[in-house]
C-alpha cells in the first residue's frame, strides 16, 4: 500500500500580491546593498572625523567672512572635517606645497569627478565661463591663485601658505549676496613636535541676502549627505599626497 502522501498543492498568489512580493524583495536587496556600501565607505573614510565648529568660531568673525555675509545671517550648514597624517608619509612637507596640492586633490580628484562632469555639461558653453577651470588636468595642475574660477560654482577668494578659501553655492558671475552662498576652506596645519600634518575642510553655507536673516538649518538628510561628500573629498585628496 502506498503510504506516501500526495504533494501539497501550491497556491498561486494573486498578481497584485506577487508584485508586492517582488517589490519587497527588490527593496530588501537594495537596502542590503546600500548597507554594505555604507559600511564599506565608513571603513574607507574612518580616519576623517568632524570636530566642533559653529558660529562662535573665529573664522566667522574674519573680514573675509563678514564681507561675504554682510547681514550676519546664520549658516544653514556648517562643519569642519579633519584628517591627520604623519609627515614621514607625505610626498612633501613644504607648507605652501602641501596646501596647494591638497587643494588640487580636492578639485582634480575622483571625489569631485561626477559633480565636475555635471557642471561642465550644464554651464561650460555659457557666455563668460571661458576662463574657468573645467578639466581634471586643469584642476589638478592649477596654482589656485585668488580669483581662480572653478566650474562656474566656485571662486578662490583667499590664498595663504596655510589655506585656500573658495566662495561656493552659485556662479562667480553673481558677485553680490545670494540665496545659495558660502565659503569652503582647505587648510593644512603642521605639528612639528608630533611630526604630523592635519588637513582641514571647513564648510559654511548661508543665505547672504537680507531675506536670510532668519535662515534655518538645512534638513538633517542634506547635512548627513554633505558630511559623506566631505569625507569622500578628504580621503581622495589626502591619499594623493601620501607616498
Amino acid at each position: 500500500m502506498n503510504t506516501i502522501a500526495p504533494a501539497p498543492k501550491i497556491r498561486k498568489l494573486p498578481p497584485g500580491k506577487r508584485v508586492v512580493g517582488v517589490l519587497i524583495g527588490l527593496l530588501g536587496g537594495a537596502a542590503l546593498n546600500a548597507s554594505l556600501g555604507y559600511s564599506t565607505f565608513t571603513f574607507y573614510a574612518r580616519k576623517t572625523t568632524f570636530v566642533p565648529y559653529d558660529t562662535t568660531s573665529p573664522d566667522l568673525q574674519t573680514p573675509l567672512f563678514k564681507k561675504h555675509n554682510p547681514h550676519g545671517n546664520p549658516p544653514g550648514c556648517i562643519d569642519h572635517a579633519v584628517r591627520t597624517v604623519p609627515l614621514s608619509k607625505l610626498k612633501t612637507i613644504d607648507q605652501a606645497e602641501l596646501t596647494r596640492d591638497f587643494c588640487r586633490g580636492v578639485w582634480g580628484g575622483i571625489g569631485y569627478a561626477y559633480q565636475r562632469r555635471f557642471l561642465e555639461k550644464k554651464y561650460k558653453a555659457l557666455p563668460g565661463r571661458e576662463d574657468h577651470l573645467w578639466s581634471r588636468e586643469e584642476l589638478g595642475n592649477a596654482e589656485y591663485e585668488k580669483g581662480t574660477k572653478i566650474t562656474d560654482h566656485f571662486e578662490v577668494v583667499e590664498k595663504t601658505p596655510e589655506k585656500i578659501v573658495v566662495r561656493c553655492g552659485d556662479s562667480p558671475l553673481e558677485a553680490g549676496p545670494r540665496p545659495s552662498d558660502g565659503l569652503f576652506s582647505m587648510e593644512v596645519t603642521k605639528d612639528e613636535q608630533a611630526q604630523t600634518a592635519t588637513f582641514h575642510l571647513k564648510s559654511v553655507f548661508v543665505n547672504t541676502t537680507p531675506e536670510g536673516k532668519d535662515n534655518q538649518p538645512l534638513p538633517w538628510h542634506f547635512q548627513f549627505l554633505h558630511r559623506l561628500y566631505t569625507k569622500l573629498w578628504m580621503e581622495t585628496a589626502v591619499r594623493k599626497l601620501v607616498k
